[in-house]
């Protein structure tokens, strides 16, 4: 699935991430202000800057792990990432069982900052597998970056790869059916 995204892709997506985490802790803050919920935006800062530091370090991780010579290079990724996840949900639940606003903020930066990260990621896939060649091509087409996302041609939604041009419709085959003659002209 990710063997079309490349590291610029990666820094690209991390560059978008980090501008747009900014920009909508700046906007939430402001919001939160105006609606006097000092808490509540302390929260969104400290959840948007958890989730941002999170990211740094997982890069960091993948960074090191990939230098590794060792075979099983999944696991110490994983553990790390997860001691993170875990050690920052029970931060902000003591913290929303402690001062509501400021721990129902926290998790509301956290979900923001994670919701940012995966539309950058699914935006550069899909950009990903659209540059990439025709109908036949994988991921080009007309599956585009739904077939790198799905690991299969829209056209073969099984993905049993029997024929990758099954269900696409071939334009030729429809002639002048778009002249509105059969009824399904243009308005």
């Amino acid at each position: 699935m990710f063997e079309r995204f490349q590291l610029p892709d990666v820094a690209a997506v991390a560059r978008r991430t980090m501008v747009s985490a900014l920009v909508v802790g700046v906007l939430g803050l402001v919001v939160l202000l105006l609606f006097s919920q000092t808490w509540a935006a302390l929260g969104l800062c400290i959840g948007i800057a958890l989730g941002i530091g999170n990211f740094r370090l997982i890069v960091r991780s993948v960074v090191k792990v990939g230098r590794r010579a060792e075979g099983n290079k999944r696991r110490p990724l994983a553990m790390n990432t997860l001691g993170r996840l875990m050690t920052m949900t029970v931060v902000a639940l003591v913290l929303a069982w402690v001062k509501p606003a400021l721990g129902l903020g926290i998790i509301g930066g956290l979900a923001v900052f994670q919701f940012l990260l995966l539309a950058n990621v699914t935006r550069s896939m899909l950009k990903a597998g659209a540059a990439g060649g025709g109908a036949g091509a994988p991921g080009g087409g007309t599956g585009g970056g739904l077939a790198l996302l799905f690991g299969s041609a829209l056209g073969d939604p099984l993905g049993s790869g029997d024929d990758a041009s099954a269900g696409v419709i071939d334009v030729a085959e429809l002639g002048d059916a778009g002249d509105g003659a059969t009824g399904g002209g243009a308005a």
